[in-house]
């Protein structure tokens, strides 16, 4: 479900600090690898913060502007991903 909306909502973003040709959000597949890499924690709040980038915030449309919707995007992701993690552990423990 994240990967559709991720390909829906950034699929414009196409270069930016973490986002590149390998990680990306044009396509299911390269959505769902870059989320992946995104639940281990790997630089998510830079990811989110690229994906936020407006006209008004100096970025170029169609190379690096993204959405608004970034931000309750990945940090519903974070939590949602956490608290799942979170259970797992929890159950080897038990």
């Amino acid at each position: 479900m994240f990967s559709i909306l991720g390909n829906f909502f950034f699929s414009s973003v196409i270069k930016s600090e973490v986002i590149n040709e390998n990680k990306n959000f044009h396509n299911f597949l390269s959505s769902f690898l870059m989320l992946i890499a995104l639940t281990t924690g790997e630089d998510w709040n830079k990811v989110m913060f690229d994906c936020a980038l407006m006209p008004e915030d100096g970025c170029i449309k169609g190379v690096n502007c993204g959405s608004k919707a970034s931000y309750p995007y990945f940090m519903s992701l974070i939590m949602i991903c956490s608290y799942v993690m979170l259970n797992l552990f929890i159950l080897v423990i038990i």
